[in-house]
């Protein structure tokens, strides 16, 4: 099953955003694995700081369960200062509908 979603960055945090992601903590790429996420990429338009999300996850259950665990909520709050985030300090995602995909 393919995920797709939306997220914003603040002005300027571009450079801190993909920092942090080329740094992902050890326990949170064990996180997303062991909830059934892969192939997870996320690409900006610098224009807007909009960030596109795609990740494969095998189960959507499975996957929003990742949301409670306490590396995820870690996660979280180390991200906060840099995008848009709700009350939680999760971000404000936004699931996109994908509309075409090859192979």
């Amino acid at each position: 099953m393919i995920k797709t979603f939306k997220m914003k960055l603040y002005p300027g945090m571009e450079a801190e955003y993909e920092k942090r992601h080329n740094e992902l903590w050890p326990e949170m790429i064990d996180m997303i694995h062991a909830h059934g996420g892969k192939n997870y990429t996320i690409a900006l338009d610098e224009e807007t700081l909009t960030l596109f999300g795609y990740i494969e996850i095998e189960d959507e259950d499975l996957w929003s369960k990742g949301a409670d665990t306490a590396v995820n909520r870690k996660w979280w709050d180390f991200m906060a200062d840099i995008m848009e985030t709700n009350p939680d300090n999760s971000p404000v995602s936004i699931d996109l509908k994908p509309l075409f995909h090859l192979d």
